[in-house]
């Protein structure tokens, strides 16, 4: 079953989002693989908890790149700028036309996932190579062909002292993954990875096997 597109902040809903190319990405002489892929990333379906925005790509990566930050809300709720995100992201995708060396290829998505967690989670040992799985059972699971992965795992403690000693111990998760596509069908990348984005989010699961989070703050009944 399909999900309704996402919330875009500041612009229209998902399909007429999809279908507005920004001027900046197609009269900017860029190659048409890249305007292709750019489409794909444009008229992804994605849960209608996230809010995405177009937002600066980095320059000197490659020649060419487009970057989506995501925000992942509670259903139903506000897209405000007042409202507390359950987890936040970036996708960004970088296109080189000469091939890269160490892309072993021409496109490149990298991004980074960070999520609040309960601290008690924050030292299970197997926490890193779980939240890794994640990532690569949803780009599997949805039938993606790539190549060259690499990452990282993060938990973020932090503790109080001295005048902020009544604070409560947070823990924040990341995961910062790169990967390169054997092709410019970049829609289903940034679908899978939302699905991730949501998982770490505490939402229930729409990928059969992957386990959900257990965020601090969850609103789920245990």
């Amino acid at each position: 079953m399909g999900h309704a597109g996402p919330r875009v902040r500041g612009a229209a809903q998902v399909r007429a989002y999809a279908g507005d190319m920004n001027p900046a990405a197609s009269s900017d002489g860029s190659p048409e693989p890249f305007r292709r892929a750019v489409e794909g990333l444009r008229a992804a379906v994605l849960r209608p908890e996230m809010v995405l925005d177009e937002t600066a790509a980095p320059q000197r990566l490659a020649p060419y790149s487009f970057a989506l930050s995501a925000d992942v809300f509670p259903l139903g709720g506000p897209a405000d700028d007042d409202e507390p995100e359950l987890a936040s992201g970036r996708f960004v995708l970088l296109h080189d036309p000469a091939g890269h060396e160490t892309w072993q290829g021409t496109f490149r998505v990298v991004t980074f996932i960070r999520a609040a967690m309960e601290p008690d989670l924050a030292h299970d040992p197997v926490l890193p190579s779980v939240g890794w799985s994640w990532l690569t059972e949803a780009l599997d699971a949805a039938g993606i062909r790539y190549i060259a992965s690499s990452g990282t795992v993060t938990r973020v403690l932090s503790e109080s002292f001295g005048s902020m000693a009544d604070r409560e111990p947070t823990a924040d998760l990341e995961i910062r993954a790169s990967w390169t596509a054997v092709d410019s069908r970049l829609g289903p990348h940034l679908e899978a990875w939302s699905e991730v984005l949501c998982t770490v989010a505490g939402l229930p699961p729409v990928i059969p096997g992957v386990v959900p989070l257990l965020r601090a703050g969850s609103r789920r009944d245990l």
